[in-house]
């Protein structure tokens, strides 16, 4: 649906009081809004990578951007930074990111490439950002802080780290937003490779996006199986949300940053946001944070 090609879109977030599709493209530096009525993609540049963007209660976006939480204001593009984290890691940024049900950020931190596949490792974190502007530091250590979502009853928190090439449940108290007791829910198959972006729709169960795997998966928490993949035109599939009017459609981001070019030659979807319809089944609408 989007043929404006990302070199890594990630983070799509529905946006219902706009009617719009809400996400980044993290190696160009810019949250992007896009339309169905009128198919046209907006976008406002920043002046670092931003891995993620949620929705604020009282209008426009909350982004984690280089190290730092800030706030976006989309009709004079302003960005306001909230707070710097991670100062002395001059080479982590911000990745994935989402707000819990009772109205936090959580996004979590990555070391960068410092050559293609070479990172160091366990330099990454997530944190909750509160709607005071406090943050807590919820988990240390991490490869690739990524995908992340909550059960529909908001007992158990579902977070990825990408090089562990597994989902894990975490328990949750909604009350204080504290995640604790990590157990391993699904590990990916070989040929599902690395994943990537999460959601989670009206059934509790979870969509994971597999980074060249050119798939997204459904994987029950109840049993820790896979029940569903849907293959996509396009190896690196980064993330997923539903969306739409009454939340029907999942839409689906990918990237082509890290296709070479013999195979970007052959992928010319790559870096488009696909729509997928019929799959029986409906998302929920993104919580806000509240501040």
């Amino acid at each position: 649906v989007v043929k404006e090609k990302n070199r890594m879109g990630e983070c799509p977030v529905w946006e219902e009081r706009e009617n719009a599709l809400v996400y980044v493209d993290i190696n160009s530096q810019k949250v992007c809004r896009w339309s169905p009525v009128t198919n046209e993609v907006q976008s406002v540049s920043v002046d670092a990578r931003v891995g993620s963007v949620a929705l604020r209660q009282c209008g426009g976006y909350v982004i984690a951007l280089g190290t730092r939480f800030a706030f976006l204001d989309w009709d004079t593009q302003a960005v306001t930074t909230i707070l710097e984290l991670e100062q002395d890691k001059p080479n982590n940024r911000f990745n994935d990111g989402k707000v819990d049900p009772k109205g936090r950020f959580f996004a979590g931190t990555m070391a960068e490439e410092t050559a293609p596949g070479v990172r160091a490792r366990r330099q990454g974190a997530l944190y909750t950002l509160f709607p005071d502007h406090s943050v807590i530091k919820q988990l240390d250590q991490l490869d690739i802080s990524n995908g992340l979502d909550w059960s529909l009853d908001h007992r158990t928190f579902f977070h990825i780290d990408s090089l562990s090439y597994a989902v894990h449940a975490f328990s949750y108290d909604v009350h204080t937003g504290k995640i604790a007791c990590p157990k391993l829910l699904y590990h990916l198959e070989k040929e599902e490779q690395m994943p990537d972006g999460m959601c989670i729709d009206a059934e509790g169960k979870l969509w994971v996006a597999c980074i060249d795997g050119g798939r997204v998966i459904r994987i029950d928490p109840e049993t820790g199986k896979r029940i569903q993949t849907v293959r996509l035109p396009t190896p690196r599939i980064t993330s997923c949300c539903f969306g739409g009017k009454d939340y029907s459609e999942m839409y689906v981001t990918s990237a082509y940053d890290g296709l070479d070019e013999a195979t970007l030659a052959k992928e010319p979807h790559a870096g488009e946001i696909f729509k997928i319809t019929g799959l029986g089944v409906k998302g929920i609408p993104q919580h806000l944070y509240a501040a």
